[in-house]
């Protein structure tokens, strides 16, 4: 039967290559499969009776509840033109320095990130405000291109993240389901604040990292980035304007779920509730606005639950087939032990991610490989943000990142695809970097959150 489930996941890959609906394409293609084997006596059909069970649970699940209200707040952030005001208050403070305007859409890219959690979002949304400002002022495509797209999946990372939700959640049952297969009975389990905190130092690492490049561009390659001949005046308060509310908002949201006051989905209901008062205070909150980013929250959610619905229909066909313990076998029987282990799948995941979206990623291979990564040992958290990075990379990787593809949407034909390509390049390998970083000292990832928890 193993053969099957292996034949089962190349199956379900090439039909997503073939553009076909995730969600669907998931659970059509394990529903045939199923058919197929209880025809020829190799599954067992009971095993479907588990999905009302499955389903149920899904929809109660509390901690998923957060996916909408993140969605609600990033998209009212969006709308509300946070990032149009930042752009400029951050250029104004950085203008002076070399590369200045990098530097400031490296900073406002990170605080989006923070605040809506949305790739596709920010890298929208910061290619149409901050590149033609960077066009219009002499920058070089290729960097200009590269800073945007690389601090647009800063959304990955740095929290409140909704793949850091979504991974949570997934984590959490995949961390349970190994102690039970080890006869652990332990009411332990992975949060999704241990991953928000976890997070918190990478993605500050790596926001340091793309500043530092902006820097050396500016210091060693001036010809690239030149300054403004007619820099405007600082203005302070515009500067505390547009700054305080968003930052206000993020220390609220991840402040609430660190200090344990709130749970991930409460913040949520917080951030939410904040960013629609941010739009009303900037006079943004209108019925067209409101309908427009409900619709778009509720276009997300639906996406998001039903792939979760889809992927939970293969990953019981998968282990009906015995899957699950060929995967176990696998690893065990690898060379190298748990460190062999992890970077097989590292390169899997990272090759998936030029195919599938993060969210495919998280709900159908995550369940799979992370069970028996914890039974050889890894700790929970760090496997958590390595993933996220990991994803975060393939998300620039030509030629199949889907960073590209949301900057190439939004970008003039007088930039062709090979600048963005080179652009993107050194932040790849900054990205690189930061996960043998994180392989050598896992305590970059796992100090905060035993010190907040402890």
């Amino acid at each position: 039967m193993e053969w099957l489930a292996i034949l089962m996941f190349v199956v379900i890959c090439l039909v997503l290559l073939l553009g076909y609906p995730v969600a669907f394409s998931l659970a059509g293609t394990a529903l045939i499969f199923a058919g197929v084997g209880h025809v020829f006596g190799v599954f067992d059909s009971s095993l479907l009776n588990a999905l009302p069970s499955r389903i149920y649970g899904i929809i109660t699940n509390q901690t998923l509840l957060a996916v909408p209200l993140f969605v609600f707040m990033g998209v009212m952030l969006e709308k509300s033109k946070v990032a149009e005001d930042l752009l400029q208050s951050m250029t104004q403070v950085f203008g002076r320095l070399p590369a200045g305007l990098g530097i400031a859409v490296t900073i406002v890219g990170a605080l989006m990130a923070a605040s809506t959690g949305i790739v596709g979002a920010t890298v929208v949304t910061m290619g149409l405000l901050a590149l033609p400002t960077m066009q219009k002022q002499g920058y070089e495509p290729s960097y200009s291109t590269g800073v945007i797209a690389a601090t647009g999946t800063l959304g990955q990372i740095i929290p409140p993240s909704i793949a850091l939700v979504l991974l949570g959640d997934v984590l959490s049952s995949a961390y349970q389901q190994s102690q039970l297969a080890q006869g652990i009975f332990s009411p332990e389990t992975i949060s999704v604040g241990d991953l928000f905190a976890g997070a918190i130092v990478p993605g500050l690492i790596l926001v340091g990292m793309y500043l530092l490049y902006s820097l050396a561009i500016g210091v060693f390659k001036p010809e690239w980035t030149p300054k403004a001949n007619n820099s405007e005046p600082l203005h302070l308060m515009e500067l505390l304007k547009s700054l305080v509310p968003p930052l206000l908002l993020i220390v609220l949201v991840l402040g609430s779920i660190l200090l344990g006051i709130a749970t991930p989905t409460e913040a949520a209901g917080i951030g939410a509730f904040g960013a629609g008062i941010i739009a009303l205070a900037k006079r943004q909150l209108n019925k067209e606005t409101l309908h427009a980013v409900m619709t778009s929250t509720l276009s997300v959610t639906s996406m998001v639950f039903m792939i979760l619905i889809g992927a939970s229909i293969f990953s019981l066909v998968f282990r009906g087939f015995g899957g699950e313990e060929l995967v176990q076998e696998l690893f065990i029987n690898m060379p190298g032990g748990e460190l062999g282990a992890l970077l097989i799948v590292m390169a899997v995941i990272f090759l998936l991610g030029f195919i599938l979206d993060f969210i495919e990623i998280t709900f159908v291979v995550v369940p799979i490989v992370a069970p028996v990564l914890f039974m050889l040992g890894i700790d929970p958290i760090w496997l958590g943000i390595m993933i996220a990075i990991n994803l975060q990379t393939s998300f620039l990787t030509p030629p199949f990142g889907f960073a590209l593809f949301y900057l190439r949407g939004v970008t003039p034909d007088s930039i062709p695809t090979s600048k963005i390509y080179k652009g993107v390049l050194p932040f790849i390998i900054m990205q690189i970097i930061m996960l043998v970083v994180l392989m050598i000292w896992p305590e970059l990832a796992t100090s905060l959150p035993k010190l907040i928890y402890s």
